[in-house]
């Protein structure tokens, strides 16, 4: 802190700082003395003790002074003291010392660090300087400073008498070796022990590679490789090691080989068959043979042919030219230049393929329904194929050749190098909801799916539908690309029937009234869903009708929609369904209440024509005894009648009547020559039985009739006139003109 006071007492051991205001330099002002400051002149601080570093310890300084030859201070031209800016100073024990104006004490007084016997300082160097023995040290040299520790040893034979400053630290025995290097050795006191090195003993189908091998002068070649091939035992000499360990020689079977790469320049074989390889280059050696590798060649893979059938197969990479092709049907072997190729599949298809599904049998299952079944993870390098189901189709896409085929099942579909399959993303569930499926087989049907869509009336009600057609694809042509490309053509064709068809049966539902559309329901739905086709007219004053089809066809992809079921039609507004239940428990009621009173009408009818029929039968009854009365009495009143009228008349008196008639009739006959006639008016039938009995006068009839004549005779009754000869016999039916 800058102090004010004029006169400025410095102890011993003590400075200050002095600004010169004019000239704008600091220095340096050491007691004992008496300082008087001039007016021109500021004092920095009030005096400081000295630097003191004790024996034995340390200080750092940032921005020492710059010193001459003789350790003298370097001042500028204004008397400004030099400065080694950015650069750090340590100074050891010596006597107290000022900072000067620009100097920092950044580390403090520090004791030196005591190196303890056998230990040593790593120290490394931040700046290049020269030590004491004139030695240049570069920035980032590393050394040790060792402290106090030697140790010798005594090889002597007999006593030994240790020194004042010396400690006998361990009574050394020698290691026994081997004859063949020597018996025994005692460790130095420099040397140490590593270990003991067994022997390597190799077998006649045993090799190894050392690395760094000792060399003829007894050093270690850095880098180089040696093969020792047995039969053969040695000891690995120091630096030395085995890179794999003891290794097996190659014994090659017929279909294995050897992928060989050359680390050096280095020529095989003798004679004509000597060949020169250069560092990098592949090449391949086949069995059966028994084979060790040279240092300067590296196995890079074993190969093993690969046995495929007549349906496998494997993808194989040239790495020259990069081109890859399938290897279908033979075992093969892949030359210097070829890999096994992996081909990557898109996700949606490799989890299709892994899943293992049958595309006829769960094609109706749901998919978060079935548990997926565990499969071994695809080998991408074998040829990828697919059984197509009968009746089903599946379109590959060459991506190199820019063209599609269509394979129809059932099939074994293999995919070549470029080639991909086709994957379709259909509707499912009801209703349908888009790319809810993914699959890689077209089904040609015929088959069925399921939806549910919500319609309104042309009186705003709405009902919801659940419709299931019957579907299949027609092609024409099976060979023919263009054909059989339209079946892929739509993606999703089940989402696009159902949509189309949809549409229909709304534009058709919205033009009736629900009570319409209740009573015709599925006629309005199917001539919705096919519609009509118009017959060609005969003549221009004929008309015709359009038909009904019996099928809808989409012709972008060939599927034709042969039946159309209505399974269920909902309202879809609450308050509707509820009014509806509620008129159809009312129609049920007013049914049921309908026939009971029918029935109970039916049963009033029965008993009142029942009552009628017995009142009939007792007015019949009635009637039938009154007429048998009537009858009686009517009779009684006849006979009594005739009674009295015969006694009336008397006997005689009715003889003649009865003879009068004839008579006269007998004389007419006469007179007009005739012996016997019959007169009838030909609407009665004769009876000529009785006619011939009367006739002959033996009819019993003849007294009864003579009785009757006495009251004459009736309307329609006749008489038949005989000849004189014969007597006279009346007879039913017989008219007397």
């Amino acid at each position: 802190m800058a102090t004010e006071e004029s006169i400025i007492r410095i102890p011993p051991y003590h400075y200050i700082h002095v600004l010169d205001q004019n000239s704008n330099v600091s220095r340096v002002e050491v007691g004992p003395k008496t300082y008087i400051r001039q007016d021109n002149e500021r004092v920095l601080f009030a005096p400081k003790h000295m630097v003191t570093i004790p024996p034995r310890h340390y200080c750092t300084v940032t921005n020492p002074v710059a010193r001459d030859a003789q350790n003298a201070v370097l001042f500028d031209v204004t008397g400004q003291v030099r400065l080694r800016h950015a650069d750090l100073e340590i100074r050891l024990a010596q006597d107290p010392f000022p900072l000067y104006p620009g100097e920092v004490l950044e580390k403090d007084i520090t004791p030196l660090q005591v190196v303890l016997p056998n230990t040593a300082l790593h120290l490394k160097a931040l700046l290049d300087f020269e030590d004491k023995n004139g030695d240049k040290v570069v920035a980032g040299d590393e050394w040790l400073f060792e402290g106090p520790g030697e140790e010798w040893l005594v090889r002597s034979v007999g006593a030994y008498l240790p020194a004042v400053f010396e400690e006998v630290l361990d009574v050394v025995d020698a290691v026994i070796l081997t004859e063949k290097d020597t018996e025994a050795h005692v460790p130095d006191v420099y040397e140490e022990v590593m270990g003991v090195v067994s022997i390597t003993t190799l077998d006649p189908h045993n090799y190894c590679v050392i690395l760094d091998p000792v060399g003829p002068d007894g050093k270690n070649q850095l880098g180089q490789k040696r093969v020792v091939k047995g039969e053969k035992s040695f000891f690995l000499q120091p630096g030395e090691k085995l890179e794999q360990g003891i290794q097996n020689v190659y014994v090659l079977s017929e279909q294995q080989g050897l992928l060989l790469r050359a680390l050096r320049p280095l020529e095989e074989g003798e004679g004509e068959e000597k060949v020169s390889h250069q560092a990098g280059d592949r090449w391949l050696i086949r069995g059966p043979l028994e084979y060790v590798p040279p240092a300067k060649v590296e196995v890079v893979e074993e190969r093993q042919a690969i046995p495929l059938d007549e349906n496998e197969g494997i993808y194989v990479q040239d790495v020259k030219t990069g081109r890859v092709r399938a290897v279908i049907g033979s075992t093969y072997m892949l030359t210097q230049d070829e890999v096994l190729w992996e081909k990557e599949l898109p996700p949606g298809v490799e989890e299709l393929l892994n899943k293992g599904q049958d595309p006829l049998a769960d094609r109706g299952e749901k998919e978060t329904s079935k548990t997926p079944r565990p499969s071994a993870p695809r080998n991408k390098t074998h040829v990828v194929s697919y059984r197509v189901p009968h009746n089903a189709a599946v379109q590959v896409y060459d991506y190199r050749e820019k063209r599609a085929r269509v394979v129809f099942g059932p099939e074994l579909v293999s995919l070549g190098p470029e080639e991909q399959f086709t994957v379709l993303s259909l509707s499912a569930g009801r209703p349908k909801r888009p790319h809810a499926r993914r699959v890689l087989c077209l089904l040609l049907g015929p088959d069925f799916f399921t939806d549910i869509i919500t319609i309104e009336t042309a009186d705003h009600a709405r009902l919801q539908l659940q419709l299931a057609y019957n579907w299949h694809f027609e092609l024409s042509d099976r060979k023919d690309p263009q054909e059989t490309a339209k079946l892929f053509s739509v993606p999703d064709f089940v989402g696009d029937a159902c949509k189309a068809i949809a549409s229909r049966v709304r534009g058709a539902v919205a033009s009736v009234t629900f009570d319409d559309f209740h009573k015709n329901s599925a006629r309005i739905i199917r001539t919705a869903v096919f519609g009509f086709e118009t017959p060609e007219t005969k003549g221009p004053d004929s008309m015709a009708l359009p038909q009904p089809r019996d099928q809808a066809v989409f012709p972008q992809n060939g599927l034709v929609v042969s039946s159309v079921d209505v399974q269920s039609v909902e309202p879809v507004d609450q308050r509707t369904r509820d009014a509806l239940q509620r008129s159809v428990q009312l129609a049920i009621e007013i049914t049921t209440n309908s026939q009971e009173a029918a029935a109970n009408t039916a049963e009033a009818e029965l008993q009142r024509v029942k009552k009628v029929r017995e009142l009939e039968l007792v007015y019949a009854r009635a009637q039938l005894e009154l007429e048998v009365s009537k009858a009686q009495q009517l009779a009684e009143v006849e006979v009594k009648k005739f009674k009295q009228m015969t006694e009336a008349l008397g006997p005689s008196t009715i003889r003649d009547l009865a003879v009068a008639g004839p008579e006269m009739q007998v004389k007419l006959l006469q007179s007009l020559g005739l012996k016997s006639t019959l007169i009838t008016d030909g609407s009665a039938p004769i009876n000529l039985f009785n006619t011939a009995l009367g006739l002959l006068g033996l009819g019993s009839e003849a007294q009864p009739l003579a009785k009757k004549a006495a009251s004459g005779p009736s309307a329609q009754e006749g008489l038949l006139l005989p000849s004189t000869a014969g007597p006279l016999t009346l007879g039913s039916n017989q008219v007397m003109p």
